[in-house]
């Protein structure tokens, strides 16, 4: 069996991916059936190791990108969107996959375009709470429909949909306890705060944390996932902030935190502050209450979306961007990390919304779906 995967351009899109690729090796396992060989079609690899480690051959096909903003970009990526079309049907035709899924987003398109020509069984999954231009296209002709929040349903044929959840690494899924304070140089009893920008931090958060810095770590610890490109300001920036202060070594930023650091903080971790991309499944899965900050419409058309569908389960509180400020923060942390019966609540809330096999129920599908195409 041959099973090409597509989707891309953000880790959101790529890791879950990986994950219902591991899914897919664990169920053939299983099943005692020959292992299938995967794929990976899109313009980039975006993180080639992964691909190494879980036995994706990488295809590469240009995409491109229709912004929601006026930029000359938009006319010259029709150019290779349609380049990509072509390529993709090419390319796919060599191969001839027994099924394809695919993630969304404008990294998808050739390979559904081809797959649609080739009248290749197709699988989506939908991760935000109203789907993406690609996805509501792809929805016509696939012939299932996976969807994260209960609330993309109403999107699709209601025959095709299933509410999976959105699929988790193996790598990530579990918190470590044991060990996670000694290896984070954290105290052990004074109560974590984690803030994640994504892999590309988050400006403006960023911008608060270090407003309320001083305050914060009078009475908590601070894990920062500045981003990259912020590390070197942030630090330096907190340094000035912090001089002086007795307390300056309960602030511990990182420009990034690699899976086993990740897991280190959520074996540890009091409440997380973060956007409303993928993050906020992981944070659901371990159990985690949390205040989601969203990226504004103008900016994302699906975040504040996700953020309200997530708070409507009990498991987080939400902070538009235009009414963020260091007092507005601090009063929510504190009400939740200093009341047992709320953070408790909005853990118990996370895990109920979190779906943990998320990527076996899709990997199952994918599999009965690909052997009857054989």
């Amino acid at each position: 069996m041959k099973i090409l995967f597509t989707g891309g351009g953000s880790g959101g899109h790529f890791y879950p991916l990986i994950a219902v690729a591991q899914a897919v090796f664990d169920r053939a396992r299983e099943k005692k059936i020959i292992p299938p060989k995967l794929y990976y079609m899109a313009p980039v690899e975006y993180n080639p190791r992964a691909l190494f480690d879980n036995d994706i051959e990488f295809i590469k096909v240009p995409a491109g990108k229709i912004r929601r903003y006026f930029s000359v970009l938009n006319f010259f990526d029709i150019f290779k969107t349609i380049a990509g079309m072509f390529i993709a049907l090419w390319k796919m035709f060599k191969i001839y996959p027994d099924i394809v899924f695919a993630k969304g987003g404008y990294v998808s398109f050739p390979a559904l375009f081809a797959a649609r020509i080739l009248h290749i069984p197709v699988i989506i999954h939908e991760s935000d709470s109203s789907p993406g231009r690609v996805n509501a296209w792809a929805a016509k002709f696939a012939q299932k429909i996976a969807v994260s929040y209960p609330e993309a349903s109403q999107y699709f044929n209601e025959s095709k949909v299933a509410f999976t959840g959105n699929p988790i690494r193996k790598e990530i899924i579990t918190p470590l306890t044991n060990g996670a304070r000694e290896f984070l140089h954290l105290e052990d009893d004074t109560p974590i705060i984690t803030i994640l920008g994504g892999s590309q931090g988050a400006q403006n958060i960023n911008d608060i944390i270090l407003d309320a810095l001083p305050e914060l770590v009078q009475r908590f610890q601070i894990i920062h996932q500045t981003g990259k490109n912020n590390f070197d300001m942030v630090n330096k920036t907190a340094g000035i902030v912090l001089k002086d202060n007795k307390y300056a070594h309960r602030y511990h930023p990182f420009d990034y935190l690699n899976d086993l650091s990740m897991r280190m903080v959520a074996g540890c971790t009091n409440i997380m502050i973060s956007r409303a991309g993928s993050t906020i499944f992981e944070i659901a899965v371990w159990g985690i209450p949390s205040i989601i900050i969203p990226l504004p419409k103008a900016i994302s058309h699906d975040q504040e979306k996700n953020a309200f569908s997530y708070s409507h389960s009990g498991a987080c509180t939400v902070i538009e961007e235009l009414n963020l400020n260091a007092h507005i923060l601090m009063s929510e942390i504190d009400r939740i990390v200093n009341n047992k019966s709320i953070s408790d609540k909005m853990s118990e809330a996370a895990k109920h919304f979190s779906h943990i096999n998320a990527a076996q129920k899709i990997a199952e599908v994918i599999l009965e779906t690909g052997l009857s195409h054989e």
